[in-house]
């Protein structure tokens, strides 16, 4: 299988025009020269997102990992300092998620502490199925944005070759792949066979498209923020869906071929529908 640019860049700059890059793509033009230290990327918060906040207000920065820090979560949520590893490319792409989705990402931590919270009140054990899916969602999370209310529903659907490939054009022109997850845009540097992400749906009308880039961005964090609060919207592991990110056209030049989306081993069917095929024989 075969990636564009396949091999491993030194310079976050050299990602800004790479697909599924683009809500970062101005901010990883100011880093030509190899990865910023905390104190830098405390810097382009303060100009790209001022005002942010940790799920309890403080203001948020990136500082060196303390030592004995275990809880990470309880750690930002209680000072505003989010661990940042120097010269790590997950802990870089995370100070670059705060700072295109400044409200979402405090939403997440609020929701952490709350759930923590919540289970201790009620003497339940272990992190539960909340805080398992926002983790989840933090590392490999999607939201897709889409003015065709079809597209969301066959990708929901797993109609991977119809929404991908037969409705190619029409999934351009009203689908936007907006990557949320620090861990998925790190593995995007060099994609791999099977690279899949979890996703959120939505529909916008087709106004929302002719947005600017930051005004939709922005937009699109606010709503985010709102869905992950909402207390009547359960968030857990059933909110989010599997997309297979190397489906998306652009990705990897292996998609320009419909046969490309019947390989089961990426483009898996729904549950009951591989089940079926087992007990087929298929």
């Amino acid at each position: 299988m075969s990636f564009r640019n396949p091999t491993q860049a030194h310079s976050p700059a050299a990602y800004a025009r790479r697909p599924l890059f683009e809500p970062i793509a101005s901010l990883l033009s100011g880093f030509p020269d190899g990865l910023p230290d905390a104190a830098a990327l405390t810097a382009c918060l303060r100009v790209h997102a001022p005002g942010t906040v940790s799920g309890s207000g403080y203001p948020l920065r990136f500082v060196p990992p303390p030592e004995n820090v275990e809880a990470y979560e309880q750690h930002i949520h209680a000072t505003g300092e989010v661990p940042t590893r120097p010269s790590d490319w997950h802990d870089f792409f995370n100070a670059l998620a705060w700072c295109v989705w400044p409200r979402s990402k405090a939403a997440c931590n609020a929701l952490h502490l709350r759930e923590q919270a919540a289970r201790a009140a009620a003497g339940w054990p272990g992190r539960g199925p909340v805080r398992d899916a926002l983790t989840q969602f933090d590392e490999c999370g999607v939201l897709v944005v889409s003015a065709d209310p079809d597209i969301p529903a066959l990708l929901a659907a797993h109609a991977w070759e119809e929404a991908l490939w037969t409705r190619r054009a029409r999934l351009r022109d009203s689908t936007r792949f907006l990557i949320f997850g620090h861990g998925s845009w790190d593995q995007l540097r060099q994609p791999f066979f099977g690279l899949c992400a979890k996703a959120i749906y939505r529909q916008v009308t087709a106004d929302w498209l002719h947005l600017p880039v930051p005004a939709r961005q922005a937009e699109a964090d606010a709503w985010l923020a709102g869905r992950l609060a909402d207390p009547d919207r359960p968030f857990d592991k059933a909110a989010l869906s599997p997309l297979p990110l190397l489906g998306i056209p652009g990705v990897t030049a292996d998609s320009e071929r419909a046969d490309y989306y019947r390989d089961t081993r990426q483009f898996r069917p729904p549950r009951g529908m591989h089940r079926t095929a087992l007990h087929a024989g298929l």
